[in-house]
Order: C-alpha cells, then sequence, then structure tokens
C-alpha cells in the first residue's frame, strides 16, 4: 500500500461513491471503486433517508477501495439522526425535502441572519428541529449531522465536523462555534450539540468489529470537509484572485469565497447564506439544480440523459423560461406534488414544452439563468467584479450547460472538474498526511491535473431579454 493512497465516500441525494485516489505533490490519480442509488424511503409519516442501506454500501465501498491510509466521508447538509443515551438512532432521518409544518423561530429574521449568516431555508437544519416533538427531544442525547452519524457508527465516536455544522441555523456566522444563546432561546437542550473539528482532523479508527465489513483491513478515518459543496468548492482550481463558482448537481450553489461573512441586509433580502469553507466564508445561494431535470426523468422511464441532451441542443434556446427559485419545485411529486412536467408547464413564460428535449431545454436556459442572477447579486452585494465563473460538480458533463451559463452570466466558465467533491475530500486527507502543505498548493495540483474547459460567452443580447422574462415571473410568484 501506497502512503498517499485515500479513500473519498461521497454521497449525494441522489447517489453515493467510494473514491480512491493516490496523491503525489505532482499528481492526482482518482480510480472510482464503487457507485451505487441513495433512494430515500416514502413511510406513512414521510420521506426519510434509508441510511442502513447507505452503510451497508459504505462499507461495500471501502472494501473496494482496499488498503488505503486514511477515508473520509462527505454528504449533503441540514439532514440529522438524533441518538438516545445508549447511542441508538431514534428513527431513520427525515428528508429535507420532505415538508415538516414547524413554528417559525421566536427571534426577528434579521437578527436571526446577523447571528447565523444563514438564508431562511424552510429545511434548515434550526425548522426541522422546531418540527420535532418534545417526547422525542426529551429522549435524544446527541444529534448527529449524517456523515457525522456515519462517522460514529464507524468509529463510536461523537463529534460535528465545522463546515457541516455551519449549515445548521445553530452556528456562528463567524464559524467559531455554536451560537449556544441561540440554542437557549429555541428551548433546545445543549447536549445535543457536539464538540466541533476542524477538516483534517482525526476521527479515529474504524471499530474491529466492522473490520470484515470494510474488507478486513484496519482504516483510520479523518474528518473532511464534510458538507459536499464545502468539499467542492476546495477542489475549485481557481488561480485567480476574482472568481465566482457554481456547484453543479442535485443543487446549484452560486457564490464567492470571502475571508469574514457577509452579513448586510441586502445579503439577507437577495437571499445569501454564510457557510464555512477551507478558505474562509463560502458566500452562497441556493438554485434549484438539476434536481429539475432528475425529476422529470422520473416520469420517462428508460430515458438516456445524454441523448436528451444532445437532442435539447438542437432546439432554440430561450423558447421557454421557468423561474428556477420557484419553491413550488422543491418537492418531490412522492410528497403529493403534481409531477414536475405539470408544474413545469403551469409556471412557465412561453409555449409549455410538451416533448422530453423541450422540457430539457427549457431546464438548461432556465437554470442557467438562475445561475447568471445569483452571480450577478453576489457581484452586487460583494461590491467587486469576478473575473471567471468556476462550474464544477455533475454539471460540467452537460456541455450546453455550461455554455448557456457563459452566455447568460456573460462571463467566461471554466468547467470542471466534475469529480470535484471527491477530490476536495480526497485533498482535505492528503494535506492531514503532510503529502500537500495547503489548500492553495492543493489547488495549484488540481489546475495542472484536471484543467477545466473553457466556455467564452457569446454577447447574444437575447440571453439579458431572458433574464427580464424570468425576473417578471418572480415578481408575478411574489405578488
Amino acid at each position: 500500500m501506497s502512503e498517499n493512497v485515500f479513500a473519498a465516500v461521497d454521497l449525494g441525494a441522489a447517489s453515493g461513491r467510494v473514491v480512491r485516489g493516490r496523491i503525489d505533490a505532482d499528481r492526482i490519480e482518482l480510480r472510482e471503486v464503487h457507485r451505487f442509488a441513495n433512494r430515500p424511503l416514502s413511510l406513512p409519516d414521510g420521506l426519510h433517508w434509508n441510511l442502513g442501506a447507505l452503510f451497508e454500501q459504505l462499507c461495500a465501498g471501502l472494501a473496494a477501495a482496499g488498503p488505503v491510509r486514511s477515508a473520509g466521508i462527505d454528504s449533503w447538509a441540514v439532514d440529522y439522526g438524533l441518538l438516545d443515551a445508549e447511542g441508538a438512532l431514534l428513527g431513520l432521518p427525515y428528508h429535507y425535502r420532505h415538508p415538516r409544518p414547524s413554528a417559525p423561530p421566536p427571534i426577528d429574521p434579521a437578527e436571526l441572519f446577523e447571528r447565523t449568516g444563514l438564508a431562511d431555508l424552510p429545511f434548515n437544519t434550526i425548522h426541522q428541529l422546531r418540527a420535532e416533538s418534545a417526547e422525542r427531544l426529551a429522549v435524544a442525547r446527541n444529534l448527529l449531522l449524517i456523515p457525522d452519524l456515519l462517522g460514529y457508527w464507524l468509529t463510536g465516536r461523537i463529534g460535528a465536523e465545522r463546515t457541516n455544522a455551519s449549515t445548521t441555523g445553530l452556528f456562528h456566522a463567524t464559524g467559531q462555534d455554536w451560537d449556544r444563546d441561540l440554542i437557549d432561546r429555541l428551548d433546545l437542550p445543549q447536549r445535543l450539540f457536539a464538540p466541533v473539528s476542524d477538516p483534517g482532523t482525526a476521527l479515529g479508527p474504524v471499530r474491529p468489529a466492522l473490520r470484515d465489513a470494510i474488507g478486513g483491513h484496519a482504516l483510520e478515518l479523518v474528518r473532511v470537509a464534510s458538507h459536499d459543496t464545502a468539499s467542492a468548492v476546495a477542489a475549485v482550481p481557481a488561480q485567480e484572485a476574482r472568481f465566482a463558482y457554481i456547484c453543479t448537481g442535485t443543487w446549484s450553489l452560486v457564490g464567492l469565497e470571502r475571508p469574514a461573512p457577509l452579513l448586510s441586509p441586502a445579503a439577507r433580502e437577495r437571499g445569501f447564506t454564510n457557510e464555512t469553507g477551507v478558505a474562509g466564508i463560502r458566500f452562497l445561494r441556493n438554485v434549484m439544480g438539476l434536481w429539475l431535470l432528475q425529476e422529470c426523468l422520473r416520469e420517462w422511464p428508460g430515458a438516456d440523459t445524454g441523448a436528451l441532451v444532445a437532442r435539447a441542443a438542437e432546439l432554440p434556446a430561450l423558447r421557454t423560461l421557468i423561474d428556477v427559485d420557484d419553491p413550488g419545485y422543491l418537492a418531490p411529486a412522492q410528497t403529493g406534488e403534481p409531477p414536475m412536467t405539470v408544474r413545469i408547464a403551469a409556471h412557465c413564460d412561453g409555449p409549455a414544452p410538451r416533448t422530453p428535449a423541450e422540457f430539457t431545454r427549457c431546464i438548461i436556459d432556465s437554470l442557467a439563468i438562475g445561475h447568471a442572477r445569483a452571480v450577478a447579486d453576489a457581484v452586487a452585494v460583494h461590491g467587486q467584479d469576478v473575473e471567471v465563473v468556476h462550474l464544477v460538480g455533475g454539471g460540467v458533463h452537460n456541455a450546453p450547460l455550461c455554455q448557456a451559463t457563459a452566455d447568460a452570466c456573460d462571463r467566461p466558465v471554466a468547467a470542471g472538474p466534475a469529480e470535484a467533491t471527491a477530490l476536495g475530500n480526497l485533498l482535505a486527507q492528503a494535506i492531514a498526511a503532510d503529502v500537500l502543505p495547503d489548500w492553495r498548493h492543493a489547488r495549484y495540483l488540481v489546475a495542472r491535473t484536471h484543467p477545466p474547459a473553457h466556455y467564452r460567452p457569446s454577447g447574444d443580447p437575447a440571453w439579458r431579454t431572458a433574464l427580464d422574462r424570468v425576473t417578471a415571473l418572480a415578481r408575478k410568484r411574489a405578488a
């Protein structure tokens, strides 16, 4: 076994994978060793994550990775499990897309933003906890976000990782620690919130009882930037001083890096959030993302995504648009909402799409405009322009989306790497192992070994008109 081989467990909202990576001072070699679906369970009380199945697949992936120096786990944010005094899980974690009625926090929204830096989104952990029963909270002894919970199952050690803790709405905007005063004001038990550790710190060895499940070898777990967006942003191959990023996947997370949170009224009014990263604060906004297409694909059994995108690219751009920030697109049809195609057709500007290719073209163009609106708002609030937009994640494989994003943003787009989240996970372990000196060097190495594809904006004024059309849709929704 090489001293410089690591394993990344990367869990997304639709699928998970385990990637084996060899990292040296001048090279990065990646190999996906295990991929699996992440299918939530629709139970009588709502939509839940099938965490037992995910843990089983995680162990199978670590076994497939073979002997490695360490492993790290990242996943989506905000969702959690509650443990009782014996360390047993109190029911499967709820899925953040399942609507859970909750009373608003008894705190002014402006003050809440100043304290936590987070946009007020209905699925934030703070709101999910407001929906919990008093009985469950009375029995619970620990709250663990998904990567921390899986790490606990592997090692028996309880803790919280900083980048993911910063997404909960219960963490200081400065990224230092839990806001204990806020937790008291919400009448939440202080015992739920574990001590916070940084990416790159040791979690501990996998319990001997699980050794056979992971391939029979000893394994150390390391805390990485366990919020998948934090890991993805960490691997952005930016060499410019001024850049924006778009982390594409089920969501598109669009923003800038800053040395400190931006807590102005303008930032709050425009829906921005401040989350902790490996290089300061991730100042970003959630855009609905490729979830729109993923949900449509459920209605088209056997459809090939690549072929659909290719057919969509042959259709005229900007014929039909939607406002991807409309919260009506958030919940899956499993929760009783109409099919996604029905929702899109009912709320579009232009002729309603009829074919899968037409729906796909509508989503590509509308998502690009959503990206552009978020970049423009981030620049306006931040007060400084950007030279380039770095687009990473699954959207890298969607060339029409990359080009449309460049056209809508009217800025060059550098697309890649697609595997940014797994890379960021592996790089955190390499830095912890002193294989790489710091994150600046890590990004330089990514740029050398995974050079992005470049897309130039067309300058077509039709994109400015399209932005105005979507803005009108948003205003109509808000009226």
